[in-house]
């Protein structure tokens, strides 16, 4: 018995509906009507006879063999798109310098870059780790062709991904006290810095009393002395140490702001290399952020 080919856009909107919550989203998201994202759902669960979704309150909610077509169709899509990149990539060379803040050094863009690097054979990829103003700073002057940077969104050239918000964190296992006549001891970035401003502000007006006990030039240096109990800081979820955990109001802590992840160009026309590897920046962020 032959079985069927699943439809790959099919597969596309169920990761997107999947991802966005429903399907009036998915189907905004991909510009079709929500009965038409229905009939692609309907058509799915035909192909591999097993309804794909359930009712939850109000809305829908994938089934287990939903979750099990979800995993799959994932795994489908990435190489489908792997594979199209890498033909499309492999007439593409150059050269491209990027530069982005050691939050995101060991996290998910690493990842990023190394398809990219696989599936554009020809461009080299310069990378720089650097705070972010000195990020900028080096793409003004014309060092760098791309940067990602937090804090940044009032400039001209600034690319909006993702809003992200700030968090306390601390070390793990180890109970931050607030209160008892003892200051909060803080471990921050050197000045200037707009997670440390964030953060002296956020305690001044909760009254918090606050020791600097702890000052550093280094995102690694600022984890290694977070999880000594040198004190707490404050930066995005993102790449935060197994050694470390987020705290919050209910340790005593004031809330925080949220911060603007941007891409920046610095208005410079894209060549193809740094026109596909922004793309693929931006199509990660998505997955990854959201």
């Amino acid at each position: 018995m032959s079985l069927p080919n699943l439809d790959m856009a099919a597969l596309r909107t169920l990761v997107i509906t999947q991802r966005l919550g429903n399907l009036n989203r998915a189907a905004e998201r991909i510009g079709r009507s929500q009965s038409a994202v229905s009939q692609q759902m309907r058509k799915l669960e035909e192909q591999v006879g097993q309804p794909l979704f359930c009712r939850q309150g109000r809305g829908l909610a994938l089934t287990e063999f939903g979750q099990l077509i979800h995993s799959y169709a994932r795994r489908i899509l990435d190489l489908n798109d792997e594979a199209v990149r890498a033909v499309r990539g492999a007439g593409v060379e150059g050269a491209v310098r990027f530069g982005l803040p050691g939050d995101f050094a060991e996290s998910w863009l690493p990842v990023a870059l190394g398809i990219f690097k696989k599936t554009h054979p020809y461009v080299r990829v310069e990378v720089a780790v650097e705070r972010n103003g000195v990020l900028l700073e080096r793409l003004d002057r014309g060092e760098l062709d791309l940067v990602l940077v937090m804090g940044y969104e009032s400039r001209p050239d600034a690319e909006h991904l993702a809003t992200l918000p700030m968090t306390w964190i601390g070390p793990a296992g180890i109970d931050v006290e607030i209160g008892g006549g003892r200051p909060l001891d803080v471990a921050l970035y050197n000045s200037p810095c707009f997670f440390r401003r964030a953060g002296i502000d956020a305690l001044d007006k909760a009254h918090i009393p606050w020791r600097l006990a702890y000052t550093t030039a280094s995102l690694q240096s600022l984890w290694s002395g977070v999880a000594a109990g040198l004190g707490i800081t404050l930066r995005t979820a993102a790449g935060i140490p197994l050694s470390l955990t987020q705290l919050g109001e209910k340790d005593g802590l004031p809330p925080l702001p949220t911060v603007e992840l941007c891409l920046h160009t610095g208005h410079r026309d894209a060549p193809p290399a740094l026109a596909q590897l922004k793309r693929v920046v931006i199509e990660h962020a998505a997955k990854h952020l959201r």
